[in-house]
């Protein structure tokens, strides 16, 4: 279980300083599936990153089954974000000298395992296994992302607009990927969007403006990625 209190974040310093996060607090249970939703600057970028570990807080706590990851050394945390935790960003962050398969294995070798091709054949690129980035579509390269991300088997996957550099078809495949992906390994998945629809998918939406989290709303009526508007 992940929990967040009392959580504020700055950025800046002086005259330019301004609060990112302000006195968040909130609960996520192991194997959820939670979708962020705001506008830009509401702040839920910078709230993914600092309870995925990526960046420090100026004030309260964010723990992991106890662990609090304000408290760890900077080798404590970096071990914590390998052995615990995965992040998909819109932009895929492939190496373009490496192909899928060797992508996808980097995620593998972090996790100290060698079950790595199961991930590329789940996402659907094992007949491109060869490929290099340059040589695969936007949704294929996110895919790859996807798969090199899940390789490490992550307790919880934290993904921001994974969709949002995607056109419809190609967006509703990987989401429809992701989500079953979650289903069959049952990792907990967070996930920050502009697009409402998606929250449509999740167990529970978070909406945040200015900073704050404004409204937490269960889903009772989950529906699947073929299922929502866009």
């Amino acid at each position: 279980m992940i929990e967040v209190k009392e959580l504020t974040k700055y950025y800046g310093d002086k005259e330019g300083r301004f609060k990112a996060l302000d006195n968040v607090s909130v609960s996520v249970k192991d194997g959820e599936f939670i979708v962020i939703l705001g506008a830009s600057g509401s702040g839920k970028s910078t709230f993914l990153n600092v309870i995925s570990g990526l960046e420090t807080i100026d004030a309260g706590s964010v723990s992991f089954d106890g662990h609090e990851l304000s408290k760890m050394s900077e080798k404590e945390l970096t071990k914590f974000r390998k052995d615990n935790t995965a992040y998909i960003f819109q932009q895929y962050y492939l190496l373009p000298h490496l192909n899928v398969e060797k992508n996808v294995r980097m995620g593998a070798d972090l996790a100290g395992t060698k079950d790595f091709s199961s991930y590329i054949e789940a996402v659907g690129l094992k007949e491109k296994a060869k490929k290099f980035p340059s040589q695969l579509s936007g949704g294929e390269q996110q895919r790859v992302a996807i798969a090199r991300a899940l390789a490490k088997k992550p307790k919880v996957l934290f993904l921001d607009e994974p969709t949002g550099a995607l056109d419809e078809k190609t967006g509703r495949a990987v989401l429809d990927y992701i989500i079953k992906l979650k289903d069959k390994l049952n990792f907990t998945m967070i996930m920050v969007t502009h697009n409402e629809n998606i929250a449509q998918t999740a167990d529970r939406i978070i909406k945040m403006n200015s900073g704050k989290i404004v409204d937490v709303s269960e889903n009772t009526d989950k529906k699947d990625a073929y299922e929502i508007g866009w």
